[in-house]
């Protein structure tokens, strides 16, 4: 069995609900898995798998509210507490898809996520599992030993190094709230921004926001 993460490229939707106290409510909803579709990777989920996992998942996890998710691309298939960002809070069928929603926590990664809400930054999410594979034609089949760790975890998309970026040389305060980020590693991807031209300033934001995804 390996480790198999599938990154959905559908765009998910942010709510945000006012609360009594003043403060925000952040969720996310969107297409979460799919089934009987070749993704970017090649592979294909059948549906009486996913089906199968989902159920479970549900009845282990969501109905039980410890269906958490983490936010970059975790190494291994455990769930690290200390990494969570979000509660994934529903998950049902929609024709081959999977349509979930999260609850964003207000743990040190949820304030990250949060914020890049807030900066105007485009977030996806990546379902992670672990199983075996068969090859089927040019594609690999997902096989029904499937087992999904967890049906979303938040990953990066193409505006999110540009929000991440922008609070690092502004100096804002949720760049390195709570110990997540300390001042000297901001100060370090400034300066390794700043070394760039103007014409290879993408690809340094890009660096700066993937090393600092990999740290946590």
């Amino acid at each position: 069995m390996k480790l198999i993460t599938e990154v959905i490229e559908e765009q998910i939707e942010y709510i945000t609900e006012a609360k009594e106290n003043g403060g925000k409510d952040y969720k996310i909803k969107g297409v979460f898995m799919q089934g009987e579709i070749k993704n970017r990777n090649g592979r294909v989920y059948p549906m009486q798998v996913l089906d199968e996992q989902v159920n479970k998942y549900k009845q282990s996890y969501i109905d039980k509210n410890r269906a958490y998710g983490e936010l970059g691309h975790p190494s291994g298939p455990t769930i690290n507490l200390e990494r969570v960002s979000h509660m994934i809070t529903d998950l049902y069928k929609d024709g081959n898809n999977y349509i979930g929603e999260a609850k964003i926590m207000d743990t040190p990664y949820g304030k990250i996520v949060k914020n890049l809400m807030d900066e105007g930054a485009s977030l996806g999410v990546s379902s992670r599992g672990m199983g075996s594979l068969k090859q089927n034609g040019s594609s690999q089949v997902v096989q029904k030993d499937y087992h999904l760790a967890t049906a979303a975890d938040i990953v990066a998309d193409p505006s999110a190094p540009d929000a991440f970026v922008e609070g690092i040389m502004e100096g804002k305060e949720w760049v390195w709230d709570n110990g997540v980020l300390r001042e000297a590693q901001v100060n370090e991807y400034k300066e390794e921004i700043e070394k760039y031209s103007k014409r290879n300033l993408e690809k340094a934001k890009l660096k700066v926001f993937t090393d600092f995804l990999s740290k946590l």
